[in-house]
């Protein structure tokens, strides 16, 4: 059996008076011994504040350590062991850093510093001290967050930098591509599982979503979630009073805490699989429009400071989408007629040619039409310039009644209007045409209390006719100007078109 170092205390000083020296020093002062065989251990010497420390007995640790080496961490207990064994391989210093179990049942940091030395029966005894480093790993962890915090902080403001960027030279016509984007990036900076944008409609009936980012894995829920109503959703109708009222934000940790008044709500969300969501309103000329959030498949503890960065992003989707609903204003100001509201000819030339593009491609059939209502000047002279604006919005409500929505209809200029009519024959757009010529007739035509007599004259041109001349707008729009004229010097109320003249 190995022997063991003798349990004398340094020379010269006696036990008592070793003792009360040890009781001024921070920490614990020891002497470990380990056998050769590293199946024993023992303290030949440890002062008593490892009792008042750890509530470990000295005297039992004179005998056996094992006490001891319990109240280490179980995380860091491994490290220790491999810790002891490499000084006693080197014969280097012992050193190692451990969250010990303090009396009182909490663990804190302690750091140990020691010196061995080989014993003659080759055992090796150690000497030294370990102190508690709490403070200090404290203070760590706190730089630690702090560095991290100043990152996130300056990672944000980064992202965010870059977005207001892409808004700022937002193309027209961009816009989904954009708001594609700052949900890809938002979604990947604050790892969730989905970030999307909700709609509203404007009765607050339903509610739509309009664009969605997801994360590799996850399943898309955006093509169930078009138009769907809020009647049944009571609880979340309230949260969005509360947008709209306060700005407020709607945040959910964890879906099983929603109130028993969120039923609904709560079994829809776990039907989609969501635990945790964040959502903030988005508002567009003061008014809340929509929503933006954030969902989480798990539970998650979301940052203090979410609804404040988030609302961040809100602010920058609302003013890109306020931007862009003004550049749809602008834009359709600039290509409908004011008083019709009818698409004028700044819009129709360059819908003509995608029209007669798509027509020389594959082979689409498209006839139109120019319409001139007989007499016009008449209507003016005689009842006055709002008399004649009445008349011309009589007979618009007339075309679109009477008109497809594949069909292109415009106000070409004065009482002139234009229809391209989508996949017909010539046959088909004198129907067509003698169809509103029928009802401009039938129509009960009163202003201002005086009975009217209207009638139109029109003009008709199908693509396919244009086989000795390029076909071109230009050239289509011309020969339909032409066959007009043909009808109003025929005596007015009828069409001409490729067949010649036709009355109802």
């Amino acid at each position: 059996m190995a022997s063991q170092p003798d349990d004398e205390q340094p020379e010269g000083l006696s036990a008592r008076f070793f003792q009360k020296l040890a009781s001024g020093v921070p920490g614990v002062l020891f002497t470990y011994w380990l056998s050769a065989d590293h199946q024993s251990h023992r303290y030949p010497y440890v002062s008593d504040q490892v009792k008042e420390l750890f509530g470990v007995e000295p005297q039992k640790l004179r005998e056996n350590a094992d006490s001891v080496f319990r109240v280490i961490h179980p995380d860091d207990a491994a490290g220790v062991g491999e810790s002891i064994l490499h000084s006693v391989r080197t014969l280097k210093p012992w050193c190692y850093r451990a969250r010990l179990r303090m009396k009182n049942g909490e663990y804190q940091w302690y750091e140990a510093h020691s010196v061995p030395e080989r014993q003659p029966d080759g055992s090796t005894l150690w000497y030294g001290q370990f102190h508690n480093i709490q403070h200090y790993k404290e203070l760590e962890q706190h730089l630690r967050d702090s560095e991290a915090e100043f990152s996130f902080q300056a990672g944000f403001q980064k992202l965010i930098a870059r977005l207001s960027s892409e808004f700022i030279h937002l193309g027209f016509g961009s816009i989904d591509d954009c708001i594609d984007e700052l949900l890809r990036s938002i979604g990947a900076f604050f790892s969730v599982d989905r970030a999307y944008v909700y709609a509203f409609s404007p009765d607050l009936a339903t509610m739509t979503n309009t664009h969605e980012w997801c994360a590799p894995g996850v399943p898309s829920l955006m093509a169930d979630q078009q138009a769907v109503p809020i009647d049944d959703f009571r609880w979340w109708q309230q949260q969005i009073r509360l947008m709209e009222s306060q700005s407020q934000v709607v945040f959910i940790e964890d879906t099983a805490d929603l109130p028993p008044e969120a039923e609904n709500e709560r079994a829809l969300l776990e039907q989609q699989g969501v635990s945790s969501m964040f959502c903030v309103p988005v508002r567009i000329r003061g008014q809340v429009m929509g929503f933006f959030g954030v969902d989480s498949l798990s539970r998650r503890s979301w940052r203090r400071d979410m609804a404040d960065l988030l609302i961040i992003v809100s602010g920058l989707l609302s003013g890109a989408l306020e931007r862009n609903r003004l550049e749809e204003d602008l834009l359709n100001q600039s290509i409908r007629d004011p008083l019709t509201g009818l698409h004028n000819r700044r819009y129709l030339m360059p819908r003509l040619d995608e029209i007669l593009a798509a027509s020389n491609r594959h082979g689409d059939r498209f006839c139109l039409a120019m319409f001139d209502i007989d007499h016009f000047k008449r209507i003016n002279d005689n009842l006055g310039h709002l008399a004649g604006d009445q008349v011309l919005m009589r007979f618009t409500d007339v075309l679109l009644a009477h008109t497809r929505t594949t069909d292109v209809v415009s106000r070409f200029g004065g009482e002139e209007f234009l229809v391209v009519f989508t996949g017909v024959t010539e046959r088909d757009v004198q129907t067509l045409v003698m169809r509103i010529m029928e009802a401009v007739r039938e129509e009960e035509w009163l202003v201002d209390g005086k009975a009217l007599t209207v009638t139109v004259s029109a003009g008709a041109v199908c693509v396919s006719e244009l086989t000795d001349e390029p076909a071109t707008p230009e050239a289509l729009i011309a020969r339909a100007d032409d066959r007009l004229y043909q009808a109003k010097d025929g005596g007015r109320d009828c069409l001409v078109d490729a067949s010649g003249l036709s009355r109802i």
